[in-house]
């Protein structure tokens, strides 16, 4: 008979210790590269395409491109064929949360039964529009409500939510400054 993976929120918690060990022996190895293309389609709506990361040494080819596409409601003068911008940082937050709970569960040895997260941001077109240069343009503040169920302790929820926020990648990027190089060709 062959052996039985240990499973904790789908995740396979011996091939994540591996990952971890592989990483801790070979850090180049913890260096990613994930990369997009982005074109404008028309009025306010964008596609990103993902095709290609580097990651655990190599370069990996997707066999299907991944999509994604933002545009603006109709308030906001777009066609509300997609998320706008806004609601897609709101995305990528809640998705990498989601990925860092379900990981950081798993290497504890908690069974995630319901995890949900209700998310909001603000900001002021008075920015954007430049009618008011005290005014910043991009989001003022975003709240996250986790909706955590699980078989932890109260003391090991409260270790994994701080792990979680000291750990997950866009929550870090959100909450600190990252440098962004722009060139125009």
């Amino acid at each position: 008979m062959g052996n039985t993976a240990t499973m904790h929120n789908g995740v396979n918690v011996e091939e994540l210790g591996a990952l971890v060990s592989r990483v801790k022996s070979n850090p180049a190895l913890g260096k990613f590269q994930f990369r997009s293309k982005a074109r404008w389609i028309n009025r306010a709506h964008s596609q990103s395409t993902f095709d290609s990361l580097y990651g655990v040494g190599i370069n990996h080819k997707r066999s299907t491109p991944l999509f994604q596409e933002c545009d603006e409601p109709a308030a906001l003068l777009g066609t509300d064929l997609a998320p706008n911008a806004g609601e897609a940082v709101l995305h990528a937050l809640s998705s990498c949360m989601s990925v860092t709970y379900a990981y950081t569960a798993a290497a504890m040895g908690i069974d995630i039964s319901s995890l949900s997260f209700e998310l909001e941001t603000d900001t002021d077109l008075r920015g954007f529009m430049e009618l008011d240069k005290s005014v910043r343009p991009g989001l003022s503040q975003i709240r996250v409500k986790v909706n955590l169920a699980c078989n932890g302790t109260p003391k090991q929820i409260e270790e994994l939510h701080a792990q979680v926020l000291r750990t997950s990648p866009i929550y870090d990027t959100l909450r600190n400054p990252v440098d962004i190089k722009v060139s125009t060709g």
